[in-house]
């Protein structure tokens, strides 16, 4: 059970206090309501983008990391389809360089045209090492669009192409910012050994001036029932043949999404799931096998995703994992199987929970699914699936209808050059 407490300042900032005594550090996170979901489809990139430039220095502090590390303190962020995390660590002495750092960048972002040059250098280089010239990396900009064809969901965090960013003017990066980095549209959570007293004290006096901005009113498109299977086949010089496959499934607040996460678990978590015991180690089609689930706030994915072994026929593999999956749409899953994954799932929240950051971002997160208290009733909601609900929501998430399938083919370079001949 993580205990804490919360308040709302006048301008918008939701803000929750976790004292932990048994720590000397302390930890804020800033997580702000906005990811790649919030962007328009002719300008992508733009939160995790800005996850770059929040570090570019303010109008006072020109380096943001020269300070905190001066204290003792490290941090981090992190951009998704659905918020952008920025957090920091630091002995609790120190704390209040955590508050003057975060309050100065969400008042006073420092935008000159050299750091935003710099910062686009940055991430256009990521896009084209981690997406494009890394083996299987463009997966997800293929396997997006795929699955969706109405949400923003459909593009990647990175963006939905490099020239997004190349040709991101400032007059744009200023308008995404005065909508979406206030007060209003973020949660503080201050973690560790501070007394909730004192964390009010600074909250107060280095966030509390700040302007509350225009709170923001999201307008996103729903994604349309998908009502047959679309399949992709690409091919790229990879080392394996590979299959991505994405269903469509309930949002992260929905009351059967630790259903569909459980029957992720059941297919591919682990070397005792069924897809790898069967596909692995049983019929030696695949080289590896997973499944997961994306988690997301609006309806997410399930995936499912697996190397081939060399000489193993596209095709005839797909076939095989919707054999699987049809055993799990057709039967009940035996009491043993699914205590098992419960178990996993919730040992795995609790693990989550060790580490002080963790809590604290589990916290905002919670928070923004509508209630802080979230992170201690997840075991409950876990604990009390039954087999029926796994079988009513296996019928709705595996069926092929709703299914997308990438076909990833090996091909090497010569033969790829052969064909183009």
């Amino acid at each position: 059970m993580i205990q804490f407490e919360e308040f709302t300042l006048d301008n918008g900032l939701r803000v929750i206090v976790h004292e932990d005594y048994t720590s000397p550090m302390a930890v804020l996170n800033v997580l702000y309501d906005v990811g790649s979901r919030d962007e328009v489809e002719q300008h992508t990139g733009f939160a995790h983008l800005f996850e770059h430039l929040m570090f570019s220095g303010s109008k006072h502090i020109p380096v943001y990391d020269e300070p905190l590390q001066r204290v003792g303190g490290e941090n981090n962020a992190f951009t998704s389809p659905d918020i952008t995390n920025y957090y920091l660590s630091l002995p609790a002495q120190n704390i209040e360089t955590g508050f003057w750092l975060e309050s100065d960048r969400m008042l006073d972002l420092a935008f000159s045209e050299h750091g935003l040059e710099v910062q686009r250098k940055v991430v256009v280089e990521e896009f084209k090492q981690n997406y494009l010239n890394q083996p299987y990396g463009d997966v997800w900009l293929k396997l997006r669009p795929l699955a969706y064809e109405q949400h923003p969901y459909k593009w990647a965090t990175i963006g939905k192409e490099i020239a997004h960013i190349e040709d991101a003017t400032m007059d744009i990066v200023k308008a995404f910012h005065r909508k979406h980095y206030s007060p209003s549209n973020a949660i503080l959570v201050v973690a560790g050994n501070v007394t909730f007293e004192k964390a009010k004290e600074l909250t107060e006096k280095w966030f509390g001036p700040i302007p509350a901005g225009e709170k923001y009113t999201r307008a996103i498109p729903n994604e349309p029932k998908q009502q047959a299977p679309r399949v992709l086949e690409t091919s790229a010089d990879v080392p394996l043949s590979a299959i991505y496959k994405a269903y469509h499934m309930p949002h992260r607040n929905h009351e059967d999404y630790y259903a569909v996460d459980l029957i992720s678990d059941i297919l591919g978590r682990g070397k005792s799931s069924r897809l790898y015991e069967q596909l692995v180690k049983e019929q030696k089609l695949f080289n590896s096998i997973s499944a997961s689930v994306t988690g997301s706030i609006e309806p997410g994915l399930l995936i499912i995703q697996g190397k081939l072994n060399e000489g193993v026929d596209l095709q005839e593999a797909n076939a095989a994992i919707e054999a699987i999956n049809k055993e799990l749409m057709e039967n009940l899953v035996d009491e043993e199987e699914l205590n098992k994954v419960k178990n996993q799932a919730e040992t795995s929240l609790v693990f989550s929970e060790i580490e002080l950051l963790n809590r604290a971002m589990n916290l905002a997160y919670g928070k923004l699914l509508g209630d802080a208290n979230f992170v201690n009733t997840e075991g409950e909601k876990i604990q009390a699936i039954t087999p029926q609900d796994i079988l009513r929501c296996a019928k709705q998430v595996l069926d092929p209808n709703n299914c997308s399938t990438l076909l990833y083919k090996a091909e090497k370079k010569e033969q790829q050059a052969e064909q183009e001949v």
